[in-house]
């Protein structure tokens, strides 16, 4: 029987990489639907290819294009997800929710009563609303597992076992800036930042890791999905990116997991499971990786906004909405030039140490409305260099 599966950001990095795992055994899948923001032309194209009668486009513009495209098909085009009812009139076996930014917190916590296992690559939902999400998962008995590598790779390595987990190690590659003299660092360009050794992905993403913010959010969403303290989770760089997370044991265990630094294997791994493994790895192990792991902690003088980790709330809080959408704001400013790289370092502290956001870190999340307008408030506070 075919697997039906539903893909949320189908336009995105992970979306295209999802689906092209799936076009290479499509007899075992059905696509319900698809969804996209802005970009309808891909959408168009993908829903030829794989037959999906169901459209998500958010973009009013690009609603109108698509509606009109489809007008005298079979093919349901809608503007949000406030009808998925109108999809699934039953679980479906898998949800990929891979929408960035906290535009993905809805359509994620939307989704989970109609799938049987969601997959979430959009690690603001997960650091901003996981107290939400994790209720939804309970109340509707939906599997999870995280996708991005570090996390997938946790989850691999202790799944049924975390209540006798005694550390997590998330490695770094470090960025491009790992062996630059920290003399340097105030003259550090876009295109600069924008040069990861080891990883093709997109700029945000790519200026976070040049930062080491994006370790920041990665102990918060291991913190999170794992159920462990911060005093739990320490991070090591490893430059080559060939293992993503070390997990000690109490019993005097340790395991790593290593693999190469592509997605396609944790996003085929939360597609098929174990028993039913259709698409094998032709990857080889590379030794020469592992004879030259090179771990080493994280040069805090170099990427102050780690230390970050040490002020972070125990208990879930809007306080890491603070944090996403501060950052968020700071990365925007440098991308455009508004800003050097060093000064998100020195905003971002400053963001931190205001007494308007600090009091967020004892304010729990009770629902989505009270992150968004966080958000937009941080935002707003940030674009208007009034902080």
């Amino acid at each position: 029987m075919k697997k039906k599966i539903a893909i949320l950001g189908s336009t995105g990095s992970i979306g295209n990489t999802l689906l092209n795992l799936i076009a290479k055994d499509k007899k075992n899948f059905e696509i319900k639907l698809l969804t996209a923001n802005k970009n309808y032309s891909k959408l168009i194209s993908q829903t030829k290819k794989f037959n999906v009668k169901n459209l998500i486009i958010s973009d009013t513009k690009s609603f109108k294009i698509l509606k009109k495209k489809f007008k005298n098909s079979k093919i349901k085009v809608f503007n949000n997800f406030n009808n998925l009812d109108k999809i699934f009139n039953k679980k479906i076996d898998y949800t990929m929710s891979s929408i960035t930014g906290l535009d993905g917190l809805k359509p994620t916590l939307e989704v989970i009563k109609f799938t049987k296992k969601i997959a979430i690559a959009n690690k603001e939902s997960i650091i901003c609303g996981w107290n939400l999400i994790n209720k939804e998962l309970n109340k509707y008995n939906t599997e999870f597992i995280p996708v991005d590598s570090e996390h997938f790779s946790t989850w691999y390595g202790v799944r049924k076992n975390k209540d006798i987990i005694k550390k997590i190690y998330l490695t770094a590659s470090g960025g491009p800036f790992l062996n630059l003299p920290l003399s340097k660092f105030k003259n550090i360009k876009i295109n600069d930042a924008l040069k990861h050794p080891n990883w093709k992905m997109g700029k945000k993403i790519t200026i976070d890791s040049a930062t080491m913010m994006n370790k920041v959010f990665e102990v918060i969403e291991a913190k999170k999905i794992f159920n462990v303290k911060y005093d739990q989770i320490s991070i090591l760089t490893n430059p080559n990116s060939y293992v993503h997370s070390i997990i000690h044991f109490n019993n005097g265990l340790i395991k790593l997991i290593a693999h190469h630094t592509n997605m396609k294997i944790p996003i085929k791994n939360t597609l098929y499971d174990n028993e039913n493994y259709f698409l094998r790895s032709n990857s080889k192990i590379e030794i020469h990786k592992l004879n030259n792991l090179n771990f080493n902690k994280i040069n805090l003088k170099k990427f102050p906004l780690v230390k970050i980790i040490d002020s972070l709330p125990e208990l879930n809080s809007l306080y890491e909405t603070v944090l996403v959408s501060a950052n968020d704001e700071l990365v925007k400013q440098f991308l455009k030039k508004q800003i050097n790289f060093t000064d998100i370092y020195i905003k971002m502290g400053k963001v931190l140490r205001n007494s308007n956001f600090t009091q967020f870190k004892n304010k729990k999340p009770n629902k989505i409305e009270d992150i968004l307008k966080l958000s937009n408030y941080v935002r707003s506070k940030i674009i208007s260099k009034s902080i």
